[in-house]
């Protein structure tokens, strides 16, 4: 015996809004089971004689639902095996109805047959309570699993399944982080029926309406002014390609390639500047000009027909889940060491593997800082061993490195080309220490650079309050004025 579940739709909550056809099967029934009896047309039914049954007592069972639409699922599968079900769900089965897509999905594993009956959706309804036309682009998103990425701003938003404040507090927030806490947006129950309400609020105020049933749904209009949209990546892409267009910029459509190196490692170090002062603010200035950096970038190769920024980030994206295997695959790993091991496996891998012609220090970029280089070949180089095995051998050559240097020092006539030497390898030495000791050498005398600026400043000022000029005051004055600042803690 064919085993079949009849999938038919209540519409938005008025029965004259059942198609005649679906009317006709509904009455027919012996027995109707419906995802939910919380609807206004199953009380009209009722009255007339169809009975139902509901699966409302499943939602008590579970936290998400998720599990709640699973369970009902897997009841209306097994008692299919007894009889043929015929199963009601609010507006029409195939809109925002996640049972039935379970249905469709699990129903021919098990061998029932799903036949979709129809119904009327409350789309058409809501449409007309709100007034908009469709063709401008609509999304229809479901309220219990709402993420912020997915909402596009610049269309007409419709979010269903919005039972309850609970629900509407998640959809509240999650629309906050892209819209205006002061948005109007509009709650709708039950569109197109004889109950229809309409009410427009600002977003903050959105769970503080009380009246939320599952016949309730938001709809949030396109954003249209420009500065609302400021924070949306596709505007930013907008804003630099204008600047490089023909009624552009002069200075941004001069730009190419090679000119705007500098600025990226300018504003790089400014960011870095940010980052030591723990200055939010003004890291979200910098990044985003580092940001600007990159776009500038991706907007001249496009220009040349090159690549794009969605070839950048399709890029970046890849690289990422590739080299985490133990966070997009099945690797396991035990701590950040694996993490890095790992990694260098794979990036090797990428680049075809080992050279037998390539040295280990080849990949080190050549425009790097001076100690970045440094740091990088001695890492480079430590990992096929060589290598101190212990910190306090490297602190003996540093101190023979000072010695070297101190020696060369002492020479009557100075060789610019020895001294220049020593004090190279006595820096390179340093490094290491820093490298042993897990400190970036970089880091280190860019944090000593800023406490000079502020403690010369501080001299400074204290020069200011005196009246005087730098030239009064012998170097042991102006030490002194150094060792208050230091005191200070400045």
């Amino acid at each position: 015996m064919n085993k079949k579940i009849t999938v038919i739709g209540l519409g938005a909550g008025d029965i004259n809004q059942i198609p005649l056809g679906v009317y006709k099967i509904i009455k027919k029934a012996k027995t109707c089971f419906a995802r939910t009896k919380d609807h206004p047309v199953i009380s009209e039914l009722i009255a007339e004689g169809v009975t139902f049954e509901s699966f409302d007592y499943v939602y008590e069972k579970h936290d998400s639902f998720r599990d709640v639409y699973e369970e009902i699922v897997d009841l209306l599968l097994k008692m299919a095996e007894a009889d043929d079900i015929l199963y009601a769900v609010p507006g029409h089965p195939m809109v925002a109805e996640m049972t039935v897509q379970l249905l469709l999905e699990k129903g021919p594993q098990k061998g029932v047959e799903i036949k979709i009956e129809g119904g009327q959706s409350f789309l058409d309804a809501l449409f007309q309570a709100v007034k908009i036309d469709p063709i401008d682009g609509f999304q229809l998103l479901d309220g219990t699993a709402l993420r912020r990425d997915d909402i596009a701003v610049t269309q007409h938003v419709i979010i269903g399944q919005v039972y309850d404040s609970f629900i509407a507090s998640e959809v509240k927030l999650t629309l906050m982080e892209k819209y205006p806490d002061d948005f109007q947006v509009y709650i709708i129950t039950a569109a197109g029926s004889n109950q229809e309400r309409v009410v427009k609020l600002p977003l903050y105020e959105l769970d503080r309406q009380m009246e939320l049933s599952n016949l309730t749904s938001i709809y949030v209009p396109p954003i249209q002014k420009d500065e609302l949209l400021y924070g949306e990546f596709f505007k930013l892409r907008q804003i630099i390609a204008e600047l490089r267009g023909p009624n552009g910029c002069p200075w941004d459509k001069k730009q190419t390639h090679k000119s705007l190196k500098k600025y990226l490692i300018e504003e790089a170090y400014e960011l870095i500047d940010a980052i030591n002062e723990d200055d939010d603010e003004a890291m979200i200035s910098e990044l985003g000009d580092v940001l600007l950096q990159v776009m500038l970038h991706a907007q001249i190769a496009e220009d040349e027909g090159m690549f794009t920024v969605t070839d950048v980030i399709q890029s970046i994206s890849e690289k990422m889940v590739r080299r985490h295997p133990h966070v997009f695959g099945e690797v396991h790993v035990e701590n950040e060491q694996e993490v890095v091991s790992n990694w260098e496996k794979i990036k090797q891998a990428e680049k075809g593997g080992e050279s037998k012609t390539t040295s280990l220090l080849a990949g080190v970029e050549k425009s790097l800082p001076a100690l970045l280089q440094a740091y990088e070949y001695q890492k480079r180089a430590a990992k096929v061993g060589f290598d101190w095995k212990e910190l306090w051998p490297a602190w003996e050559k540093v101190k023979e490195e000072i010695l070297e240097f101190e020696t060369e020092l002492k020479e009557e006539i100075k060789d610019q080309e020895k001294l220049a030497s020593e004090l190279g390898d006595l820096f390179f030495a340093l490094v290491n220490i820093a490298r042993f000791i897990s400190i970036s050498p970089e880091e280190a005398l860019h944090r000593t650079n800023m406490k000079f600026i502020r403690r010369f400043q501080y001299i400074e000022e204290r020069v200011r309050q005196s009246g005087k000029s730098f030239e009064d005051f012998t170097l042991e004055e102006l030490d002194a004025f150094w060792e208050e600042a230091k005191k200070k803690g400045i």
